[in-house]
């Protein structure tokens, strides 16, 4: 099976780290966030990869020739973008004839979902999750039996709190390729551009039949607060929590689970719990947790918490020399 990655989403909401970077090559708990995906997809049995590249793609394309040289992996640019369904259109001849069905999976989200099973389920698939504000995100409606009578995005009035995660299994690639392209004569938008939602319900009201997944976990890592939250629950896997050897930082505290990079110089500074920090690296006198700190950046006298900070970055905090009296309150929060 072939697995379809778009990631050429501008990253509005990650501002400033996607002035300079994709969202997809983010990092996250000792690596980016499209490494955490093809990682993933790989230990499943994937090798044949489409990437859909747009807002400063050649990025991804270096990243992955560089680090996954041994992937079959295609490019397909996006300009303009509009939507999901127009990325997906774009690259159909890529996908249509494969036999074995495709698998589309978001570049900014990460999913704790039993892949084996899910790639064994016969026919199409498409992974939810339950959430609390579903106006926010695509839906899927089920039947009694499980099977998927509506896909609709973004509705107004939300009759299912069963969101769509971006992770789909389906079947019947020459189909969607079908649905695709009429979604784009059509000229169907949904809330200004071309919804994957559409071509599926499309396919749905020719006859397709689709079943739902439930994932344990997923993370929309374009906003700070997802991001954090992922970097947490993934360093908290137990590749993270088994005790470990770490080189020899003068004076520092390491309280796990942690991600440090090669050629980190750390002094006298209290690290984690929670806390990925990039190669070569700089951090002294510093008290850090729940944060993610990327490559080549120092980062002194600081207590920061619940942080990002991207690469070849600086922050120096205060250094105090106090001469304080009896009864006195000093709060610098």
């Amino acid at each position: 099976m072939k697995a379809i990655i778009p990631v050429a989403g501008i990253g509005s909401r990650l501002r400033p780290h996607t002035h300079t970077q994709p969202k997809s090559l983010v990092p996250v708990a000792g690596n980016t966030i499209l490494g955490h995906i093809i990682d993933r997809l790989r230990a499943a049995g994937l090798t044949e990869f489409v990437f859909i590249v747009g807002y400063l793609g050649d990025k991804v394309v270096r990243y992955v020739r560089r680090h996954y040289p041994e992937l079959q992996a295609t490019f397909v640019l996006q300009e303009p973008r509009e939507g999901l369904g127009h990325a997906l259109w774009l690259a159909r001849d890529t996908f249509r004839h494969d036999p074995d069905g495709v698998l589309i999976l978001l570049g900014d989200t990460i999913v704790d979902v039993d892949l084996p099973a899910l790639l064994a389920t016969p026919g199409s698939v498409l992974a939810v999750k339950e959430v609390k504000t579903p106006s926010l995100f695509g839906l899927v409606e089920t039947a009694p039996g499980g099977r998927v009578r509506k896909v609709v995005e973004k509705p107004t009035i939300p009759k299912s709190n069963y969101a769509l995660v971006g992770l789909y299994k389906l079947a019947y690639p020459e189909q969607l390729a079908l649905a695709l392209e009429w979604l784009m004569t059509s000229n169907v938008r949904t809330h200004g551009e071309y919804q994957l939602t559409d071509a599926l319900m499309h396919l749905i009201e020719q006859g397709e039949e689709m079943t739902t997944a439930a994932v344990d976990n997923w993370f929309d890592c374009g906003r700070k607060d997802t991001l954090l939250e992922a970097n947490a629950r993934l360093l908290n896997r137990p590749e993270f929590l088994e005790p470990r050897e770490y080189p020899e930082f003068a004076g520092t505290v390491i309280i796990p689970p942690v991600s440090i990079g090669r050629g980190c110089r750390i002094e006298n500074s209290i690290i984690g719990p929670n806390v990925a920090i990039g190669d070569k690296t700089i951090v002294q006198t510093t008290i850090l947790s729940n944060s993610i700190i990327g490559s080549y950046s120092e980062l002194r006298s600081a207590v920061m918490h619940d942080c990002i900070v991207g690469s070849d970055a600086s922050f120096r905090g205060m250094n105090h020399s106090l001469n304080i009296g009896d009864n006195t309150e000093i709060d610098y929060s």
